[in-house]
């Protein structure tokens, strides 16, 4: 049986930090990691694809701000559905192709996709993920009294907007996925998907949320039944210590091990450590069975064990 796994793509595989935060930049970026991802395609693997959308949500978020006097903002939820819809369209255009001239005729789809939270969960209380724009101070106080918004001061760059990121508890279009899984590549969850709570009536209600795209790639892993979680970021390995003299990567953690390095502090809470805290989830709920957190343009030799961070049970 051909092996599955869920890849998620960081946020270098998207767009890149040295071109201009246009849709045309992305594009070419993004065509650059279908080739990879083609490529593991080609050599056997059955995937599903999941991406983050942190820049490009924001970008939507100050496009609106920007024209709210022209045209009414849209709410966070909604910004959310539209950054998977251009990000999923770029993604399946330039997938489609690297496949095509591998020789693999295999369809892309993307699904907009919703992921239940639960309203009780701790982040609502304690609202962390900065989005949109910039504001001086008596702004910022008046969109919090007008709009209920939390704001918070951001490294002396002025006061953004913060909202909470819980965890994810269940994929609603899951059924679909499972279906489409054995004649596409599925893009879903994109974003950490768009967080929605359940209603006493049944009716699901659009979150000001984020959910992290490791999360929601490794809850994806769990529901397909995946053989591996494979996390791709900008480098080739974890490490402790990082960007120190002594900074140690790491091929392989145990559980133990990983949970002492989180305890310890060694994993950054923006940057490493929910991608640890995914692959811990992965390993523990489906001993035997790995999760790898690489670089994109490693991922084929982490798949077949010659580079990456091993995340397993034991």
């Amino acid at each position: 049986m051909p092996e599955k796994i869920v890849i998620a793509l960081g946020g270098n595989a998207l767009q890149s930090k040295n071109s201009p935060p246009t849709a045309e930049a992305q594009l070419e970026v993004v065509r650059k990691t279908c080739e990879h991802i083609a490529e593991i395609s080609r050599r056997g693997y059955e995937l599903a694809i999941v991406h983050g959308n942190g820049p490009q949500v924001g970008r939507i978020l100050l496009a609106g701000e920007t024209a709210r006097d022209v045209v009414p903002p849209m709410p966070f939820d909604v910004c959310g559905a539209m950054s998977q819809g251009y990000i999923g369209y770029h993604i399946q255009q330039a997938l489609r192709y690297a496949l095509s001239v591998r020789g693999r005729n295999v369809p892309v789809v993307s699904l907009t996709t919703q992921v239940v939270v639960d309203r009780r969960d701790p982040a609502f209380q304690n609202p962390t993920k900065p989005i949109g724009a910039f504001y001086n101070a008596e702004d910022a106080r008046k969109l919090e009294l007008d709009k209920g918004y939390v704001m918070r001061e951001d490294a002396g760059r002025g006061w953004r907007r913060v909202v909470a990121s819980p965890l994810p508890q269940k994929i609603v279009e899951i059924g679909s996925i499972r279906l489409l899984w054995d004649h596409a590549i599925v893009i879903t969850c994109g974003g950490g998907g768009v967080p929605v709570a359940e209603n006493p009536d049944g009716t699901l209600e659009g979150m000001a949320a984020v959910i992290d795209k490791d999360f929601a790639a490794e809850l994806l892993a769990e529901e397909v039944n995946a053989d591996a979680l494979l996390i791709l970021t900008e480098v080739e390995k974890a490490a402790i210590h990082f960007g120190q003299p002594n900074q140690q990567d790491l091929d392989h953690l145990s559980l133990a091990d990983a949970a002492r390095y989180l305890e310890e502090g060694h994993f950054g809470a923006g940057s490493m450590r929910p991608k640890i805290e995914a692959a811990m989830r992965f390993a523990r709920n489906y001993p035997g069975r790995r999760a790898i957190i690489t670089s994109l343009d490693k991922c084929l030799d982490a798949l077949e064990g010659k580079t990456g961070t091993v995340v397993t049970f034991s």
